[in-house]
C-alpha cells in the first residue's frame, strides 16, 4: 500500500487496526496467516509480486515527489497501478536500468552489498584514459568513504578527446562511478547503467518499461543468494545465469560502441 515510512505514519495516526484493535506502534509483530489487519476499515491482503524494469532517462529523479516539481521516474509509470518502489537509485544526470517492485526481499538482495549483485555502466570520460588509469579503477581507488572494491573495466574505444569504457561494480555507493573517474583525474560526461546482474537493456527504449519475466526474477535471486553464501550455493542454474549475464554484457557493449555520439 505504501512505503515503510508512510505505513508507520498511518499506524501512528490510528488508521490501522490489528484484530479490530487500534495499534499505534509500528514495531508490533503481526502473524499474516492468522491476524486481521485493516487500513481505514479495509482488510489488507497480500498482493501479487510485481517486478518492473524501467529505462530511466536523464533529467528524472528517483523519488516519488519532488518539492521543485521536477519530473520523477513515477511519472513514467502511470499505467502501473500497484504500489512499487525503486530498488536503488540513479542520479539526475544518469540514465539506464532501474528495477521497481513491491517485493522487499528482492530489494534487499539487490541493494545489500553482501550479495554483490553486479551493475554495469557505460561511461564517456572527459579525457582519454591511459592503461595506468584504467588499472587503478580495476584495483580500487580511494574515495571519501573508503577504497572501492575491485571493478571490471573494459576499454570500448577511444576518440581524439574521450574514452568510452564499461565499468562493472558490486557496490552501491552514492555517485560511485562518477567519483571513481574523478579519483583518476577525469570526469564523467555520460553515464548509462546497462545491466543489473543478468538483466540488460536489450531492445527497451529510453523512458519505457516492461515487466520482468519469472525467469529473470529467478536468475537475480539465484545470483544474489549464491554470492551471499560466498559462492557455496552456486549450481548449474546459477552458472547459467552468470553465462547469460556475460553474454548480455558483450551484446550491449557491441551495441553501444557502434554509436559514436553516445
Amino acid at each position: 500500500m505504501g512505503s515503510r515510512t508512510v505505513a508507520a505514519e498511518w499506524i501512528r495516526e490510528g488508521r490501522v487496526r490489528l484484530n479490530s484493535r487500534i495499534v499505534r506502534d509500528p514495531d508490533v509483530w503481526v502473524d499474516p496467516e492468522n491476524d486481521r489487519v485493516t487500513l481505514d476499515g479495509r482488510v489488507l491482503r497480500p498482493r501479487d509480486r510485481l517486478y518492473v524494469l524501467l529505462y530511466k532517462p536523464r533529467g528524472y529523479l528517483c523519488t516519488r515527489e519532488d518539492p521543485e516539481k521536477r519530473p520523477t521516474i513515477y511519472d513514467l509509470l502511470a499505467d502501473v497501478k500497484s504500489w512499487v518502489f525503486n530498488v536503488g537509485r540513479l542520479d539526475l544526470d544518469t540514465s539506464g536500468l532501474l528495477i521497481l517492485t513491491n517485493d522487499t526481499d528482492l530489494g534487499e538482495l539487490l541493494t545489500n552489498p553482501v550479495y554483490k549483485v553486479a551493475k554495469t555502466y557505460l561511461v564517456k570520460s572527459s579525457t582519454r584514459l591511459d592503461e595506468e588509469q584504467l588499472q587503478r579503477l580495476r584495483d580500487g581507488v580511494t574515495l571519501s568513504d573508503g577504497v572501492t572494491q575491485p571493478a571490471e573495466v573494459i576499454r570500448l574505444r577511444d576518440s581524439e578527446k574521450y574514452t568510452h569504457l564499461a565499468i562493472t561494480i558490486r557496490e552501491g555507493r552514492n555517485r560511485q562511478v562518477r567519483r571513481m573517474l574523478e579519483a583518476v583525474d577525469s570526469k564523467v560526461l555520460k553515464l548509462v547503467r546497462t545491466h543489473i546482474g543478468p538483466i540488460s537493456i536489450g531492445k527497451l527504449q529510453i523512458g519505457q518499461h516492461r515487466p520482468l519475466s519469472a525467469e529473470e526474477v529467478k536468475m537475480l535471486k539465484d545470483l544474489a543468494e549464491a554470492a551471499g553464501a560466498g559462492g557455496t550455493a552456486s549450481s548449474s542454474k546459477t552458472s547459467a545465469a552468470k553465462q547469460r549475464m556475460h553474454q548480455n554484457r558483450e551484446e550491449s557493449s557491441e551495441r553501444w560502441s557502434s554509436h559514436e555520439d553516445d
